[in-house]
């Protein structure tokens, strides 16, 4: 069992996560690779997907979501990410423990004490499969039923007891609205079927590994991945960190050289880079965490973030560097900010 860098970690998980070269991949094959593409901005997984693929043009992803091929909804962590059709059917129902632990303690928790929330759900399922609307909205009508309750309240429940699927024109890169919802059944017409935790680990594996169990549950917000981890072993290679953690990884999956040369990278607000494992440092120092807690868009220059990015008005781009650059790098800053300018005026 031999021992990674952490060097060798970041250029691990920039080359799985399409941040080396970019892939010639359509945006629904890459999405399906890294297992959704974090997605609380609406326009973040355009500058994802740009950032990551060779020919990607925002019409592409518009129309995986006009088409029904990929949704926006609660998943990994209990937030929202844009995924495959087939992901969003068979990733939620692992969801599901999260968000009803979340009810269970969250702030809402002492708000919902002596409800029937399966009966909640069912009603408010009705309600948004004949008229998609916002959860509040479903709220104000379930508030007929029970009086007693808040809107904001029972629109709350609705969130994490029903797979919902936020509809177009949210998420647009032209255009976008308010968070109208439907449940994935309605919207895609076929029920939600589990996927296996061990197909969930695999893939975890092969768009950010090598990683701890911590790891994973980390990113998926489930927990005991450790039996599922074990069953595995087998088909696994094993490695330890510079901390002596055992990281799992796919036998066949890439690990380049901790020499090897990056370019610049534009990310955007909260890319799963940045959120997928417990120790950050694998691409951010843990003093710089608050930025992306702050949502700001990052800049990697050789695998780890210097910088914060931002669009003005006229979709100029602005940079404000973390860490003092050599000219030779903030010339490359400056040319990934233009190539993203030009794209994005086009």
């Amino acid at each position: 069992m031999g021992t990674l860098s952490q060097d060798q970690l970041n250029r691990a998980l920039i080359e799985r996560q399409l941040l080396r070269e970019r892939a010639g991949l359509s945006a629904l094959a890459a999405i399906e690779h890294l297992v959704g593409v974090q997605a609380q901005e609406p326009k973040s997984p355009y500058i994802g997907l740009w950032t990551r693929l060779e020919a990607f043009r925002p019409q592409e992803l518009e129309d995986l979501l006009t088409g029904r091929e990929a949704v926006r909804m609660l998943l990994m962590r209990g937030t929202i990410h844009l995924v495959g059709a087939r992901d969003a059917l068979g990733l939620r129902p692992h969801t599901q423990l999260k968000l009803d632990r979340e009810l269970r303690s969250g702030p809402f928790a002492s708000r919902l004490r002596d409800l029937d929330l399966d009966e909640v759900a069912e009603a408010g399922r009705k309600i948004l499969d004949e008229v998609p609307q916002g959860t509040a909205d479903a709220g104000r009508q379930l508030r007929e039923r029970w009086p007693d309750r808040e809107h904001t309240v029972l629109g709350n429940a609705l969130r994490n007891k029903l797979a919902l699927v936020q509809l177009p024109p949210r998420g647009l890169w032209d255009r976008s609205g308010r968070a109208v919802c439907t449940t994935v059944e309605n919207w895609l017409g076929r029920p939600q079927r589990a996927i296996t935790a061990e197909e969930i680990v695999l893939r975890y594996l092969g768009a950010f590994g090598p990683a701890t169990v911590m790891d994973a549950q980390q990113w998926s917000g489930l927990t005991k991945l450790a039996g599922t981890f074990h069953a595995l072993r087998p088909r696994l290679v094993t490695f330890r960190n510079e901390a002596g953690k055992e990281l799992f990884d796919l036998p066949d999956a890439p690990r380049p050289d901790a020499g090897t040369e990056l370019p610049v990278r534009l990310l955007p607000e909260f890319d799963n880079v940045l959120l997928a494992h417990t120790n950050r440092r694998r691409v951010i120092a843990d003093d710089r965490l608050g930025v992306v807690v702050g949502g700001k868009p990052t800049v990697l220059v050789d695998g780890y973030v210097v910088a914060t990015w931002a669009v003005t008005k006229d979709r100029t781009i602005t940079v404000d560097y973390l860490d003092t650059l050599p000219g030779s790098r903030q010339k490359a800053v400056a040319e990934e900010c233009d190539r993203l300018r030009d794209w994005m005026r086009g």
